[in-house]
């Protein structure tokens, strides 16, 4: 389980207060807090999350996920926004976000 004494603070919202202190392994902790387990296509997504935040200073929408990742996500198929939160369990979006280390989430509609 994550807690500030190793060293991660997070915001009022339980999202990682201070993005640059993110590592890998903060996000397998948190992962296994939420019961997910991580696999390429999850690593996919999270890297994306945190390329996007660095570019732009802001979460992407999952739509812009899905535009951008939908065939890695999913090469057999379209993907959707329920196949893109179903990788995340019952989190979805906003555990997506915070096992990516952002301070927050755009998780509206598609």
């Amino acid at each position: 389980m994550l807690n500030q004494s190793e060293g991660m603070e997070f915001n009022s919202k339980g999202y990682l207060a201070d993005f640059e202190s993110w590592n890998r392994d903060f996000a397998i902790k948190m992962a296994e807090a939420n019961d997910v387990d991580l696999t390429d296509c999850h690593w996919i997504i999270i890297d994306y999350l945190r390329d996007y935040f660095t570019e732009y200073n802001i979460p992407p929408e999952p739509g812009i996920i899905i535009k951008n990742l939908s065939k890695q996500i999913n090469p057999t198929g379209p993907c959707t926004r329920k196949h893109l939160e179903g990788l995340f369990g019952q989190g979805g979006c906003e555990l997506a976000c915070k096992i990516a280390g952002l301070p927050g989430c755009h998780c509206r509609g598609v």
